[in-house]
């Protein structure tokens, strides 16, 4: 399997991916921790793939994408974005649209 096919099959068997250093339960870089932050928040469910553990999956992403860094959310196949693009999203209210609006429970907390 090429690794365009290893991310079409995870973007197609995961309603919400993020491509990530580390993983959720440890994160690697701050980028990273921040949206893992903000989709445990959420109460989303997601996969994280730890591009460290694959060279190729770290550049194949960057080529999919075309989009230069990690972190990167994908939300029913769709490319979201970074982190600074979720984190505004997040803080607009937006994210937790995009979720409701493709169907994706969640569990966010009230607004206080």
């Amino acid at each position: 399997m090429s690794i365009k096919e290893f991310i079409e099959n995870e973007l197609k068997s995961n309603d919400v991916v993020l491509f990530m250093k580390g993983t959720p339960q440890f994160p690697q870089c701050g980028f990273s921790g921040q949206v893992v932050q903000i989709l445990d928040h959420v109460g989303v469910g997601y996969k994280g793939l730890n591009v460290l553990e694959s060279p190729d999956l770290r550049d194949g992403i960057k080529t999919y994408s075309s989009w230069p860094t990690i972190p990167q959310l994908y939300v029913k196949g769709e490319f979201v974005g970074g982190c600074d693009i979720v984190r505004e999203m997040f803080q607009a209210g937006e994210l937790q649209k995009l979720f409701s609006d493709k169907g994706i429970t969640f569990n966010a907390p009230a607004s206080a």
